[in-house]
């Protein structure tokens, strides 16, 4: 992530004084606020460094997805399942991933109604490129230390918990 600030100031603090002035208590804003634009700039810092392969991070969580499989392939169902993404999220996906040249669509031979991915050849060698890329910028997580992460992990594993993400 760019250390550049664009704003002299920081505009979800502003935002949060106003809150406080007008409204009431702003800490839940500013929280959720901080949590979304977080949200966005890494975002973005992922996408950027997995552009060179020609995927996003969304579809690079579909090819890590497929390679954890103890099968080498999952049901499109289970995709959107554990990646907890809309059907036609995973369809659009997979529709793109297919048309690189990173999964095959195969037919379930234990269930014929469903439809199963798989890594190609190219796609695995194109996760491995990306998980490296990844890997060399820390996935966009700067400026915390190792406890920091696991400190900031836990207490957003702990809203995602009472949210009944899982």
């Amino acid at each position: 992530m760019t250390t550049d600030p664009k704003l002299p100031f920081d505009p979800i603090e502003r935002a949060g004084e106003i809150w406080s002035d007008r409204i009431g208590e702003s800490r839940s804003m500013k929280l959720a606020t901080s949590i979304m634009r977080v949200q966005q700039l890494v975002l973005a810092e992922l996408d950027g460094a997995l552009k060179p392969y020609g995927i996003t991070f969304a579809r690079y969580e579909v090819l890590v997805l497929i390679s954890f499989s103890a099968e080498g392939s999952l049901p499109l169902s289970k995709i959107g399942e554990r990646l907890m993404v809309h059907p036609t999220s995973v369809t659009n996906a997979i529709d793109r991933l297919e048309a690189q040249g990173l999964v095959k669509r195969l037919p379930d031979a234990a269930d014929r109604r469903r439809t199963l991915a798989e890594l190609t050849a190219k796609g695995k060698d194109v996760l491995e490129a990306s998980t490296k890329a990844l890997m060399a910028i820390d996935f966009a997580i700067e400026g915390l230390s190792d406890k920091d992460q696991d400190q900031t992990y836990a207490l957003l594993r702990t809203l995602r918990s009472s949210a009944g993400d899982f």
